[in-house]
């Protein structure tokens, strides 16, 4: 049996009964899980998304730092598959009868078995990683790469945790700012770096939309809004059909940026999903853009799909 997790909000216990390689204790921290991956566990306990589609959802989730995974020891027993039990745990968790912490005990099963692959990374080896960045000769790089170091010096776990997560947003936001093409769109700014596509083993085009969007001209809150597939200020167009997204991070379906404050959003424009999702389908003779369609701003984004 896996014990419960450390979770914000929830409870802190131990890995009881996995065959671990080392002697390092992990843990998962969750800052509330957002409301589309509740949608997709049930969807998916239900038979109406993917096994596939639903793992890609929980990476989105763990790669947005939703749930941050210290170091963890992946088990000796690797498994190809997710057992019946943490299929059982998310149709549970969407109706309400599971917490969020248990759920969570479910997703770090799926790292320690392999199902997932998270790169998690030590102290020593990220400061091994950043000397072989080739941008770490820049000083605002090596300045923004001290202020998460010196994160590391707060004891308490919430506070170096929040110190961490805007120290790596302001490094994702440099980053970005050096790669992307910028859209100025009413009060937002959106960097760009381009679209990741791919086909599928099945044959399914998907295609990847990740950007940095930053509130850059209002003294106000500004938000973006995307509630569900039918209901999204954002989409897919190719001059004759618009495409609705398979998955998306907006978590409770907005992103507020208060007046400076920047976020990264994903989009997975892929499988057809319920709720006005639609399946997405490439065609090389057409031009493919991003659409933003926002009451205080709209413009469409090329996409130059190949």
């Amino acid at each position: 049996m896996i014990a419960k997790l450390v979770i914000m909000k929830t409870t802190i216990t131990t890995i009881a009964t996995i065959l671990l390689v080392g002697s390092i204790t992990p843990f998962v921290y969750a800052e509330g899980v957002p409301a589309w991956v509740k949608n997709n566990a049930g969807w998916w306990a239900d038979g109406t998304i993917s096994e596939s589609e639903f793992i890609q959802g929980i990476q989105f989730l763990i790669k947005d730092g939703v749930i941050v995974i210290p170091p963890t020891t992946v088990s000796a027993e690797k498994s190809q598959s997710v057992p019946a039990w943490v299929k059982n745990n998310a149709g549970w968790w969407s109706d309400g009868t599971i917490t969020d912490g248990e759920f969570v005990n479910g997703i770090q099963h799926l790292i320690k078995t392999g199902v997932i692959s998270v790169t998690v990374e030590s102290k020593s080896s990220e400061s091994t990683n950043k000397d072989k960045s080739p941008m770490t000769s820049d000083s605002e790089l090596t300045s923004l790469q001290t202020e998460l170091e010196k994160c590391a010096d707060i004891e308490k776990a919430y506070p170096r945790l929040n110190c961490e997560k805007e120290a790596k947003l302001k490094i994702t936001e440099y980053e970005y700012v050096q790669k992307s093409t910028q859209y100025v769109v009413g009060s937002a700014t959106f960097y760009f770096p381009g679209p990741e596509y791919e086909v599928s083993s099945t044959g399914q085009a998907l295609l990847t939309i990740k950007m940095l969007v930053k509130n850059t001209g209002s003294d106000e809150n500004v938000s973006l809004m995307c509630t569900g597939p039918s209901i999204c200020h954002y989409d897919v167009w190719n001059g004759e059909k618009a495409f609705k997204y398979s998955a998306t991070d907006f978590t409770n379906g907005n992103i507020v940026l208060t007046p400076g404050q920047a976020r990264e959003f994903s989009m997975l424009f892929g499988p057809l999903v319920p709720y006005g999702g639609t399946q997405f389908i490439y065609d090389p003779a057409k031009d493919y853009v991003f659409r933003i369609s926002e009451p205080w701003g709209s413009y469409n984004i090329p996409l130059d799909l190949p």
